[in-house]
């Protein structure tokens, strides 16, 4: 048979395609083609199968699914190190909402937006959730460079420059909700940001409005034991319970955080079906709390990782994310097999794509999914000697090996070059907020 003709064969050392779980495969080559994975093959076969356009050899690196950052906040990077080492509330109420409150605006959002995208794509994530104002410029700013993402537009009782009130938060998201309906990029989600700034009357009309157009919910929830603490005495119930009794717990709803968690909780989440996003690094530095991730896991809840904003982790580096998780998931149960280096890899990718409806176009290197890939050089020293590449990735490596990042086939990521910025630009940008927000002040 005459070879089929193919846009690009990627040969890897190692792939790990997340389905099955635990496989890593030596020396294979994944074929794309029109921005889909054909197959995955023995190198010698895939080299006999196709003729590419384009060949990749990757000798020392592991080829896995592009990472998917389910919960951030991309324009918050201007604000990276500006308030640190201080608990939540003062942290949001005396400097973060101050800070937003002067500084927002469209500028401010598409350059810090551009900072967080380049920062994802060097550290290997191709698909990210965001929650921020001016959604429709991160959306924008996401598709023109070629990266997956929901973005959940806000929905806070607090004027913002976006918009006044909870009705025009509410106009301006169904407007760029029909703007992206159906696109292949971009998904739109409800970002109520949180119970204790949200009213029962507007839980309400968001889950009626995200029933009716079948979109995702992203809302924090349980970040703190004070969070939970001030929602029973002020209403005798746990913010989950209240999510409940409004409806807005459906398997269409993304926790985040979620470092508070007894038995009930557990069950509300086991039968709504609802999705929980793990931020490790966030909520430690934050002092929130410990997701209990083994426990969870272990009640059928699918558990997805994001960084949060690089304002409260100070980085967007997923797979510092997962070391930190897989880390801490063994220290706070006691279980040092609580969440091994395979699962937490699929926490990052797979379920990051399930918990944003994404699991059939992304996640797992499988035939018919769009070709969001990652390669991470495991040929340095630090690596050796190679007894398990997926270990190595999760618990020796770091993201300054990441070396090629796919999206849909188009190369984003080459030799450590972004494809579609100017770095320089991004620094000096950067440079010129700093300047500006350190020298005025709030």
């Amino acid at each position: 048979m005459e070879p089929q003709t193919v846009e690009l064969l990627i040969h890897a050392k190692w792939v790990a395609p997340v389905v099955p779980e635990e496989a890593v495969y030596t020396d294979c080559a994944v074929a794309v083609d029109r921005g889909k994975i054909l197959g995955l093959h023995p190198s010698g076969e895939a080299r006999r199968r196709y003729r590419p356009h384009r060949e990749v050899v990757l000798d020392r690196h592991i080829l896995i699914p592009g990472l998917v950052n389910a919960h951030g906040h991309t324009p918050m990077t201007l604000l990276r190190g500006y308030a640190d080492d201080l608990p939540l509330q003062r942290w949001l109420e005396e400097h973060i909402w101050p800070a937003e409150g002067r500084w927002v605006g469209e500028d401010f959002v598409r350059d810090g937006a551009e900072l967080a995208l380049a920062e994802m794509l060097k550290t290997g994530t191709t698909c990210f959730a965001d929650m921020y104002f001016f959604p429709d410029l991160v959306a924008k700013l996401a598709w023109q460079h070629g990266v997956r993402c929901q973005v959940a537009f806000p929905v806070i009782d607090m004027a913002s420059a976006w918009a006044r009130g909870i009705d025009e938060y509410i106009h301006k998201g169904l407007t760029l909700f029909d703007t992206f309906k159906d696109h292949e990029m971009v998904t739109v989600a409800f970002g109520p940001h949180a119970p204790y700034t949200v009213d029962d009357a507007t839980l309400d009309k968001i889950a009626v409005l995200a029933s009716e157009v079948e979109a995702g919910i992203q809302i924090h929830l349980h970040e703190t034991a004070g969070e939970v603490r001030d929602a029973l005495s002020a209403t005798g119930q746990r913010p989950i319970e209240r999510l409940r009794d409004h409806g807005l717990l459906t398997p269409a709803t993304q926790c985040v955080h979620m470092t508070q968690a007894n038995d009930t909780d557990l069950a509300l989440l086991a039968e709504s079906g609802a999705h929980v996003i793990h931020c490790p690094r966030s909520n430690l530095k934050l002092a929130s709390g410990f997701c209990p991730v083994h426990l969870l896991q272990e009640a059928g809840i699918n558990v997805a990782l994001g960084t949060d904003g690089a304002a409260s982790n100070n980085n967007l580096d997923m797979l510092e994310e997962l070391q930190f998780s897989a880390l801490l998931a063994k220290g706070v149960s006691g279980e040092p097999t609580a969440l091994p280096a395979a699962r937490a890899l699929r926490m990052a990718t797979l379920d990051g794509a399930r918990a944003l409806g994404l699991d059939a176009v992304t996640g797992s290197l499988e035939a018919g999914k769009s070709a969001d890939l990652a390669a991470v050089d495991l040929g340095d020293i630090g690596c050796q000697p190679m007894y398990n590449p997926l270990s190595q990735l999760i618990y020796s490596h770091g993201s300054n090996g990441v070396s090629h990042v796919w999206v849909n086939g188009k190369s984003l990521l080459e030799d450590r070059a972004l494809q579609t910025f100017n770095e320089h630009e991004l620094m000096a940008k950067a440079r010129q907020w700093q300047q500006r927000i350190a020298g005025q002040g709030i």
